[in-house]
């Protein structure tokens, strides 16, 4: 059935599994295993399937397609963009629709679903009863929200698609189309008012609006690759038909208000628009053209009467068109966008009306980096700026106890006879850790880590090596201009800079374990005394000559200088448990819930906004904060050390001069337990830096192996790409002129369309105005020149139907001449005749 307005048809597509890619991706970078959402990937593809069959004009279809488009809007926020799904959909406007458009991209997926849910709101609007006010009402209801649909794909969902737009979709279409569905709403809305007979100066200022909405529409359809010239014809034809009306009904305000001059001004310029509009009468359908037509004679018939009563009865002066005041405008239609479409995450989960989202329960990836990158940060901080400085103020402090034969000096006039206790304690400890057993099996155990960790970084190398001959292999056979894929370094740049990353990390790992080993072989005559019998440390320390008294002074000066080497030991002692603190602290600090509160207010304020790390630093800093009195701890502790430094320096001083004149045994005495020392300290630190060492090679475990496995995967991709490239495009040697000459015939049809004269299509039967959908001349029916490969066999033809024949005889054009060309093909007995 014919109608005077128009509606969008649905763009159509093909069945595409949306589970099997998102299925992948999750198996290959999460944590979480994919069968924990099977629910969920059976949920998204009913989704699709229900929201692309829903193309039947009934209202059950809106949900469908609203419960699909809100779940694309929150799995935008979960997945990439290219999550690995060519959508393929035909346009619904312009000269392709038979060709589909297809790209891997979900907002694509989700711009035809949104513009297939505008095209259904105008298919409900036109579907109503418009005869009468209700009809009428919600008709206008469903045009401002297919408008308002179109609006927000406009603003809000082509620009965040991150690549070209469809032909149909492009700035110029969108805008058209908002403007159509305006002014249809609008002229809904000038219609009950008609009906419902409201006074003419308001009915005049609709319809002014109604003009504008389809002259604004017909502008930027012009501007349009894909708006058809049926349906701008349609436009220019309602917008000069409402023009008219609307100087028709200010008009009739001027006849009720005693203008009589302006009344035949008024009619004379709705005759002319109704005129102009009549000028498109060949390419607008029936139901238009009545409605047009009936204006015509309503306004020739009132015309006459206004200026039959002027020029006998009222005389008064009809002033120019120029001279009439503009009609104002009462516009009524604006674009609703509804909540569904531009709130969508209000109606998933608790309460909402499509139920709870898909993968809520997946975490981005990006979370998983960004507790990564807060622990590593918290780590450094924690480790490197605090402990590690607070370890060295303590090492300071043992160098230079160490320069002052501390406290090997005082030990040996304390008890110049026997073992110190200090010594004692020192050497059981280590006899109970096995001493320099223990040094070694950890040395050795820590190479078959290291040794693990760098076979298995081989065979990730040699994997890509391989793959990178092959496809080296492939170049040279094929030649650079055939064998056009990115290179292997290209292709896996992320895979061999991560090869050089962990290369890094061996070898300053190798660097740090020979510097251990240096370390034990320098003290390890001496940690071997440490770790044997007390009678091996009494054979190793001499005992001063005899046991004697010292000095009052030299008493005193040792009391002093003992007092200080406490102070060292306490603080040493406040220092280790300081340091066991913070790691404990930072072991604790567990992130993961703060950030995951965080993704969820992300994930609700910006639903289509991909969740980045970056999108946590402010989350960062507040956290790292907790550390702030620690790191004020470590200036106040650099603070008391310097004078610390400098008593002890004075103690020390004090005690070498009261003790002069000591014997060399005693001296030797104070040597040897110094020794004995630094050897404890060295061992103490040799053990922290083999734990070290060993959790490092670990970590690097998990590191090389996942780096292995992900080039056994690119390996393995690359080879079957270089396999399906090989067939489908060098296997066929034509394959590559077909190609060109496809694409040849799709730059001469592309120009064969924009010579076309944007007026040119035929006038329309009785059928209902739809979206048309326009159709080129076949190539039958065009007469263009054959060219093909001449064969000797068939003789030389001479293209075209051969020449009437000619009564009588005389010249080419008797009996024989038709004799001669018949068939088209030249006989060489007959020679050659020129007409």
């Amino acid at each position: 059935m014919a109608s005077n307005i128009l509606f969008l048809p649905f763009r159509h597509t093909h069945g595409v599994s949306m589970a099997t890619a998102i299925k992948q991706y999750i198996s290959t970078k999460y944590d979480q295993h994919p069968d924990m959402f099977t629910k969920d990937l059976e949920a998204i593809d009913k989704l699709r399937t229900e929201a692309v069959n829903s193309l039947d004009t009934h209202i059950s279809g809106i949900k469908r397609l609203t419960a699909y488009a809100a779940q694309l809007v929150w799995i935008g926020g979960k997945f990439p963009i290219d999550i690995g799904v060519d959508f393929a959909w035909y346009p619904a406007l312009g000269y392709n629709t038979q060709r589909p458009v297809s790209q891997n991209n979900l907002r694509f997926e989700l711009a035809n679903v949104l513009y297939n849910l505008a095209a259904l709101y105008s298919q409900l609007a036109v579907s109503l009863n418009r005869s009468t006010s209700d009809g009428l009402k919600s008709a206008c209801n469903y045009f401002c929200q297919a408008a308002g649909v179109i609006s927000h794909l406009k603003t809000e969902i082509i620009p965040d698609m991150r690549s070209s737009p469809p032909e149909d979709m492009d700035t110029m279409t969108l805008e058209s189309l908002q403007q159509l569905l305006l002014a249809q709403a609008q002229e809904c809305f000038w219609s009950k008012a008609v009906k419902d007979g409201l006074k003419d100066g308001l009915i005049a200022k609709l319809a002014a609006k109604v003009s504008d909405f389809y002259d604004q529409a017909a502008e930027f359809g012009t501007k349009s690759d894909a708006i058809s010239t049926d349906w701008i014809h349609h436009m220019t034809a309602k917008h000069h038909h409402f023009a008219a009306a609307a100087q028709y009904r200010a008009s009739r305000e001027c006849l009720e208000k005693q203008k009589f001059g302006e009344e035949v001004a008024r009619l004379r310029d709705s005759l002319t628009c109704a005129n102009e509009a009549l000028k498109e009468s060949r390419w607008i359908n029936k139901v238009v053209l009545g409605d047009l037509n009936g204006l015509k004679a309503k306004v020739s018939e009132d015309l006459k009467r206004a200026e039959k009563d002027n020029d006998i009865i009222y005389l008064m002066n009809v002033p120019p068109k120029s001279e009439l005041k503009t009609l104002d405008r009462a516009g009524m239609a604006t674009p609703r966008v509804p909540q569904e479409v531009s709130d969508p995450v209000s109606t998933l989960g608790d309460g909402g009306i499509f139920g709870q989202p898909l993968f809520a329960r997946l975490v981005p990836y990006a979370v998983h980096i960004a507790v990564s990158i807060y622990e590593e940060r918290k780590n450094r901080l924690v480790n490197k700026s605090i402990i590690d400085e607070l370890e060295g103020l303590t090492a300071k402090l043992r160098d230079l106890l160490q320069s002052l034969n501390l406290p090997g000096s005082l030990q040996a006039l304390e008890k110049p006879l026997g073992l110190p206790p200090t010594l004692l304690s020192h050497a059981e400890e280590i006899r109970q850790q096995e001493g320099l057993h223990r040094l070694r099996r950890t040395i050795h155990e820590t190479a078959k880590l290291k040794a693990n960790d760098e076979t298995i970084y081989n065979e990730g190398k040699e994997l890509l090596r391989s793959e990178a001959a092959d496809d080296d292999q492939a170049r040279l056979k094929y030649g650079t201009e055939r064998w056009i894929r990115p290179s292997s370094k290209q292709a896996g740049e992320k895979l061999y800079s991560q090869s050089t990353e962990i290369a890094g990390y061996l070898k300053s790992a190798n660097s740090s374990d020979e510097l251990v080993k240096t370390k034990l072989k320098e003290h390890e005559a001496v940690i071997q005394v440490l770790s044997g019998t007390d009678r091996d440390l009494e054979d190793y320390v001499p005992s001063s000559g005899r046991a004697q008294i010292p000095p009052e002074e030299v008493r005193q000066a040792a009391s002093e200088l003992r007092s200080v080497l406490s102070e060292i030991s306490r603080i040493e002692s406040k220092r280790k448990q300081k340091a066991e603190s913070l790691r404990r602290e930072a072991k604790e600090d567990d992130i993961n819930s703060a950030i995951l509160a965080e993704t969820a207010r992300l994930e609700r304020d910006h639903p289509m906004q991909k969740i980045e790390p970056v999108q946590f630093e402010f989350l960062f800093e507040a956290r790292l904060e907790r550390y702030a009195p620690s790191r004020k701890m470590l200036l106040s502790e650099e603070t008391s050390q310097q004078a610390l430094e400098q008593h002890l320096r004075r103690a020390n001083q004090a005690f070498l001069l009261a003790r002069k004149g000591d014997s060399s045994s005693t001296r030797a005495r104070e040597q040897a337990l110094q020794r004995l020392e630094t050897a404890y300290l060295k061992y103490k630190e040799i053990v922290s830096n083999l734990s070290t060492g060993r959790k490092f090679y670990n970590d690097l475990a998990n590191i090389v192996n996942r780096y292995r496995d992900d080039c056994k995967q690119f390996a393995y991709q690359r080879r079957v790409e270089a396999a399906r490239w090989e067939q489908d495009h060098l296997a066929n040697p034509m394959a590559g002129l077909a190609i060109q000459q496809k694409t040849l015939d799709l730059q001469e049809q592309k120009q064969r369309e924009s010579a076309r004269s944007e007026y040119s299509a035929p006038a329309p039967s009785g059928e209902p105005l739809t979206a048309p959908t326009p159709t080129r001349v076949p190539p039958s029916a065009v007469q263009q020149p054959q060219i093909s490969v001449w064969n000797p066999e068939i003789g030389i033809k001479f293209g075209g139907p051969p020449p009437p024949a000619v009564n009588g005889g005389g010249g080419g054009g008797g009996a024989g001449a038709q004799r001669s060309i018949k068939g088209g093909q030249w006989d060489a007995a007959q020679g050659v005749k020129f007409s």
